[in-house]
């Protein structure tokens, strides 16, 4: 990364933890110690008594953005900065994350090596969902997965998938999970999906509690596109675990990687599969 880049910074934090007011005074210390300034969005700010900045305002005006909380805090974060194209990182308050992998006693050097360049970007796929309502093209992006799930428990759902416009797989069952390299240690290792490298181009179909045992979860490469419909029953389209959308009996999700990358600032020294290690207890 080149060096002097980062003249501005945009924080934003765990929504509800008031208590990190005093981590916030921190943080901005640890910034203004290198001549970074710092900027916090207007929801965290008014959560600690401090003035704040509009979210999108806060993407125009900033170089990177921190996120303050755990790995949900900076997925939101990543999603909701995404079309402007800012680099993000996150400092965990609380156990490391897979993500948010900076603590607040490493940040003083962190940001020392970020002054002066000695960070690197990492570039991540994001899954984009467009669904047509009343004519109109609703684009969404999700930076860890998709689930198609059903309204109700009582009912198992039916998923059709067209994979580049041809017939692929038909789900019975609770629902499906597409998913990123990047979530796939999230929701989709818990359904039994696969672990991929975070900074591959592919994504995964993992069904969730499928009726049939022959279902399995299924790597495409990322220049694929794939249609899913629920012709039975309407479905819960969740996005990030964070968003829930409608989808009507009949509708379809359209699902293929973005064109462009999130950006996701780490330690130049960053290893993926020690995180892995630490956060699945694995070797152990």
């Amino acid at each position: 990364m080149q060096s002097n880049t980062i003249k501005k910074i945009g924080v934003i934090l765990r929504p509800s933890t008031p208590e990190l007011k005093s981590s916030f005074f921190k943080l901005e210390k640890i910034f203004q110690k290198y001549n970074i300034e710092v900027y916090i969005d207007s929801i965290s700010g008014g959560m600690i008594d401090v003035m704040g900045m509009d979210f999108n305002l806060l993407c125009k005006n900033c170089d990177a953005l921190v996120t303050l909380g755990g790995d949900g805090t900076l997925i939101s974060a990543v999603r909701r900065s995404f079309n402007f194209n800012i680099p993000v990182f996150g400092v965990y308050a609380g156990n490391l994350g897979f993500l948010a992998d900076v603590s607040m006693d490493e940040l003083d050097e962190f940001v020392k090596n970020l002054a002066c360049g000695k960070v690197r970007i990492d570039e991540r796929a994001v899954l984009e969902a467009t669904v047509i309502k009343n004519g109109e093209e609703v684009i969404m992006y999700a930076f860890n997965d998709i689930v198609l799930t059903r309204p109700s428990i009582s009912n198992m759902i039916k998923i059709e998938t067209l994979v580049d416009s041809k017939a692929f797989n038909t789900y019975n069952g609770d629902g499906v999970i597409v998913s990123t390299p990047t979530g796939s240690t999230a929701y989709n290792l818990s359904a039994g999906g696969p672990v991929l490298f975070p900074l591959t181009e592919v994504f995964t179909l993992t069904p969730i509690c499928p009726h049939s045992l022959t279902q399995r979860p299924v790597v495409l490469p990322g220049t694929f596109s794939i249609q899913m419909k629920t012709p039975n029953n309407p479905a819960l389209m969740i996005i990030d675990g964070q968003d829930i959308h409608e989808l009507e009996q009949g509708e379809s999700v359209y699902i293929k990687l973005a064109s462009k990358r999130a950006k996701l600032l780490h330690r130049e020294e960053f290893n993926y599969f020690e995180v892995l290690k630490e956060k699945l207890s694995w070797g152990e």
